[in-house]
């Protein structure tokens, strides 16, 4: 196995590599195994027992909590957790389960885990394909990513039947993500037609999003945001309780 550093680039933009060779990637790193050395990889919150470390502060994932394993020619995932790993179309794996076969390409894998926090393993089985070309740094501010993730998270999730997360609502958790952000519904439909008007002019939201996926503009990891401490504001003082002398 290769080992890749945090911070590398997500999956969903492409890996090149010869075909039939793995790559797996968490928040805090990941592996490439060439055909010629099928695993197996494991995954889960204990980073001193597992090949790819994911969710190591939630301690609703397990210490170990799947492996990814090659034979008859392809590449599986089996979950040994104690909570089922979340595939695609919302279909859950349980401990236990007949393992499931990996399709060519990339596959986000999802661990729901405490305070409603998503962590999210990306898989590459490489095909040959061409990687999707890269995103040109800043295509995104920090401002229209986090409201397209809060919008968007049914499609990050890769749920069977997404929807965008109208205004009100996005409005509403995006003020406890970013309490210095002033998020009212007009900007979250600000936010999100200045992205529109750049990228896909005349389309809804729900088709902004997925053509925002298909482009890698946004990618499963940035599901992250969501679990983000709130943005500490300065301490105002309550003048009101002074009295004069005090």
């Amino acid at each position: 196995m290769r080992a890749l550093p945090a911070g590398h680039p997500s999956l969903a933009r492409g890996f090149a590599s010869p075909p039939g060779t793995l790559v797996v990637l968490g928040l805090a790193g990941g592996v490439l195994v060439p055909p010629s050395a099928p695993g197996p990889v494991t995954f889960g919150r204990n980073t001193a027992e597992v090949s790819v470390p994911v969710g190591e502060d939630d301690r609703r994932v397990s210490r170990r909590h799947g492996v990814l394993e090659h034979h008859r020619d392809r590449w599986w995932v089996r979950a040994t957790g104690k909570v089922p790993l979340r595939l695609p179309e919302s279909r859950l794996l349980f401990t236990g389960a007949a393992p499931v076969a990996l399709p060519a390409g990339y596959l986000p894998l999802f661990v729901h885990g405490s305070r409603g926090r998503e962590h999210v393993l990306e898989v590459h089985v490489a095909d040959g394909r061409p990687t999707v070309p890269p995103v040109p740094d800043g295509t995104l501010d920090a401002r229209e990513r986090l409201a397209l993730t809060v919008v968007g998270q049914s499609f990050l999730r890769w749920e069977a039947q997404p929807r965008a997360v109208p205004a009100e609502r996005a409005a509403a958790q995006l003020a406890l993500l970013d309490p210095g952000g002033d998020w009212t519904p007009p900007g979250v439909r600000a936010a999100l037609d200045g992205v529109r008007a750049r990228f896909h002019p005349a389309s809804g939201d729900d088709r902004l999003l997925g053509a925002l996926l298909a482009a890698a503009v946004l990618v499963p990891p940035d599901l992250a945001l969501l679990a983000a401490e709130p943005v500490p504001q300065p301490r105002v003082p309550d003048w009101t309780q002074r009295t004069v002398g005090s």
